[in-house]
């Protein structure tokens, strides 16, 4: 009888712990300093963003081009009814045009509420990284990244810079994208 009782209880336990999930949460995350970025390419900078920021990342879809912007700007797209901007993300940063193939992508983000899409040259999934492990860096102010990355990481032989969409979204040269 007790082999009954012990099982009813394991059964309670599964049962209260399943009602106390919350979708999307690992115990202990939020103490463990860890956090989770998509990871990817622009040119050979290989960079990463909070998985927060982005929505998703999707092929190019067709677009129509705007004119009166910005060259970086290349256009519309119409995503599940969402009209989406889209911007070549190497051709803001460093001023040449990104390269389009088949591994082209666009990081999808919303930019104060609206839906915009970062063409990146590749994306390479999602990677765990450990805030306390990021390295304070110094780019040279000829860098095209400098007033939007402070941190790498390094994982295995590769070094991932952090690209803060929330300093980009917020410059007036990444907001104002009406031509001169």
């Amino acid at each position: 009888m007790s082999t009954v009782n012990t099982s009813l209880e394991k059964l309670l336990d599964y049962e209260r712990r399943s009602l106390d999930f919350e979708p999307g949460q690992i115990d202990g995350q939020e103490n463990s300093g860890e956090w989770a970025g998509v990871i990817f390419r622009i040119g050979n900078e290989r960079l990463a963003c909070n998985v927060q920021q982005v929505h998703e990342f999707l092929p190019i879809p067709a677009f129509t081009p705007v004119p009166g912007t910005k060259p970086w700007i290349l256009g519309l797209a119409n995503v599940r009814g969402d009209l989406l901007t889209i911007i070549d993300l190497a051709w803001f940063l460093n001023g040449r045009r990104s390269t389009v193939s088949m591994r082209t992508r666009l990081l999808a983000a919303s930019l104060h509420g609206r839906p915009v899409g970062l063409l990146v040259d590749e994306v390479f999934g999602q990677r765990h990284f450990v805030s306390d492990e990021g390295k304070n860096i110094r780019l040279p102010k000829s860098s095209p990244m400098m007033n939007y990355v402070q941190k790498q990481y390094r994982s295995g032989k590769d070094v991932w810079q952090e690209l803060n969409l929330d300093i980009l979204f917020s410059t007036n040269e990444f907001l104002n994208g009406a031509a001169a």
